[in-house]
Parts: structure tokens; sequence; C-alpha cells
């Protein structure tokens, strides 16, 4: 099927490869997902999961490469598209990311406001669960 060729298998090659920190075969595997990056992935109970996953991989590869612009781009698409995201978890990981892609890009008057909007958005979140934790930290760290 085209979402499990063209989406999940090239996404979970790239996962691999950033586990083997290899970020050149992570981006080399999602060439194939590009023409299907806004395409809604399978459809669960309560909402879409698997959409933009190959977006937010990439972006993981263009920060384990040190390309932080491009990982900007790739996790601001997937924030741009919230419609296609919905309640996947994946959303909230991709705002983590680009604040993260932005403080090493070194725009941090735009990392502070994207660490706010996520913060915002976890404001009810367990302030326990360790990745909560670390965006509170990284964002006390900003100038």
């Amino acid at each position: 099927d085209t979402s499990v060729q063209y989406m999940y298998l090239p996404t979970l090659r790239a996962l691999n490869a950033l586990n083997t920190h290899d970020p050149a075969a992570a981006l080399q595997a999602l060439q194939a997902a590009s023409r299907y990056d806004l395409a809604p992935g399978g459809v669960g109970v309560i909402g879409r999961f698997g959409a933009l996953y190959p977006l937010y991989v990439r972006g993981l590869a263009y920060l384990a490469a040190r390309q932080p612009a491009e990982a900007v781009g790739e996790f601001q698409r997937t924030v741009d598209h919230r419609s296609i995201v919905l309640v996947d978890p994946m959303g909230a990981m991709a705002r983590l990311q680009l604040a993260r892609a932005l403080v090493l890009s070194g725009d941090t008057v735009k990392a502070k406001s994207a660490y706010h909007d996520l913060l915002t958005l976890w404001k009810d979140a367990d302030p326990e669960l360790p990745v909560v934790k670390e965006a509170k930290a990284e964002y006390a760290r900003l100038p």
C-alpha cells in the first residue's frame, strides 16, 4: 500500500539510520517519502496517526547532521499543519524540536517563542515527565 511503501517504511529506515548515527542515510531513506510529505497517515479511533512522520524524522536527521536551518523548516511545516496532525503526540514533539533547532540556528527570540508556545500547550502536563522537565530547563537557560 502506498502509505506503507512511501511513508512508513522510509521513516522506519530513517529512524534506524539515526539510531546508528548516520543522518545522511536517514535523509536518503526519506527521499522516497518527500512527495507524500503532507499526505494523511493511517486513521485511528480518535484521529490520524502517522501523518507527517517523514517530516518530523527528516527534521531529526537535519538536527543530527548539524543543519539546524533545514531542521527548522521541517519542524515548522509539521507545526503549520495541525489539521493533519490532529491529536498525534508527534505534533507537540515537533514543537519541542522546532525550539531546539531554533536555538542551534542562533535565533533565540524565535526559540523563546517556540518554547513558550510548547509550555503553554503542556500547561496541564505532568511536571515530572522527563521531556517536560527537559523543555522547561532548556527554556530557562535561554538568555
